[in-house]
Parts: C-alpha cells; sequence; structure tokens
C-alpha cells in the first residue's frame, strides 16, 4: 500500500455497508472486479456510530483518538522503511507526508475528524493506488507490518479485533496484479 492506506469498509456501525464501495458511485467507471465475483467494499467512514452503543463513544474515542492513530502508524512506517519492497513504492522525502495521509484517513475513517477528506476529497482509495505494483508479495508485507504495529497499541481485544478485521480486507481489497 501506499500514501493513502486502504480504505475498505467493516467498520463496526449500524449503517455498515453504507456510502460508496471502492471503485463505485458515479463517475468512477464501475465496480472493481465487475464480473469476477470481488466484493465491492465501502470506503466511506462508517464508524460513527459506537461499537459500544451504551459508551455513547466513537471507535475512534474508544480506542483513544488521534495519539493512538499516530501511534499505529509510525510503527506501521518504520517497518515499512526497512522494507525494501514497500519503501521503493515512496519518494525518499516522503516517509512523513504518507504518515499524516494515513493518519487523518483513519482517524476520519474511525469517527473521528473528516480533515483528511476536507484536505484530499474522496479517498478514491483503489484510484490512488493504481500507478503502484500491489501484487499479493506487496501485500502481505504490508500486512505484516500493520500486524506488529496492531499489536503494539495492546488494544483491548474486540477494538484490536475490529480494527485487525478492516486492515486485513483493506489490504486485499488494494491488490491490482499478480505480476511478480
Amino acid at each position: 500500500m501506499t500514501n493513502d492506506e486502504a480504505g475498505a469498509g467493516g467498520a463496526p456501525s449500524a449503517e455498515a455497508g453504507a456510502g460508496r464501495a471502492v471503485g463505485g458511485g458515479p463517475g468512477a467507471g464501475g465496480a472493481p472486479g465487475a464480473g469476477t465475483g470481488m466484493p465491492l467494499i465501502p470506503i466511506i467512514p462508517t464508524a460513527t456510530k459506537p461499537l459500544n452503543e451504551g459508551s455513547g463513544d466513537t471507535f475512534y474515542e474508544q480506542v483513544g483518538g488521534r495519539a493512538t492513530f499516530e501511534r499505529l502508524v509510525r510503527a506501521f512506517y518504520a517497518g515499512v522503511a526497512s522494507d525494501p519492497v514497500l519503501v521503493a513504492m515512496y519518494p525518499e522525502d516522503d516517509l512523513e507526508g504518507a504518515i499524516q495521509r494515513l493518519t487523518g484517513f483513519l482517524e476520519q475513517y474511525w469517527g473521528g475528524p473528516t480533515t483528511y477528506s476536507q484536505e484530499r476529497g474522496h479517498p478514491r482509495l483503489r484510484m490512488r493506488h493504481n500507478p503502484f505494483k500491489v501484487n499479493p508479495d506487496a501485500r502481505d508485507r504490508w500486512l505484516s507490518h500493520m500486524h506488529s504495529a496492531v499489536l503494539s497499541l495492546d488494544l483491548p481485544p474486540l477494538q484490536e479485533a475490529t480494527l485487525w478485521d478492516y486492515l486485513e480486507r483493506a489490504a486485499h481489497a488494494m491488490v491490482n496484479t499478480f505480476d511478480e
């Protein structure tokens, strides 16, 4: 994955599944994998409903807000920086920009500030990843670094599983080639 990390759906929400799907929506040229059996995956932030309906908190608030997502993303990019396959997808001086973009995207997706869309518009994640060779090897490397980063947060089991489920499905949705 690259600058704008994956935006697949699956957020715990009464509205999960609502919104446009990756590659869907007006002017997007149709759904990804049309005729291939690939699922449509929502990328509009849907996690504004509480994970714990009684708490009134969003998932974003439950896991600690911006500080948690910054820790996640910085731990993830520490792994990316040492991975020759993934780091080659970034301009040498742009890891900090990528860190800020992914942090903003994840914050917004999970019910935090909407700064990402205000600054960058609709995520259009499959389109943004199209210039890069995201094959199963790159996906698996991305998942390995992200999994380590998620584990480093030491979240409660439900929040950890919810976050990981989303990230794993998002990574699979970004694969755009099977070429080595």
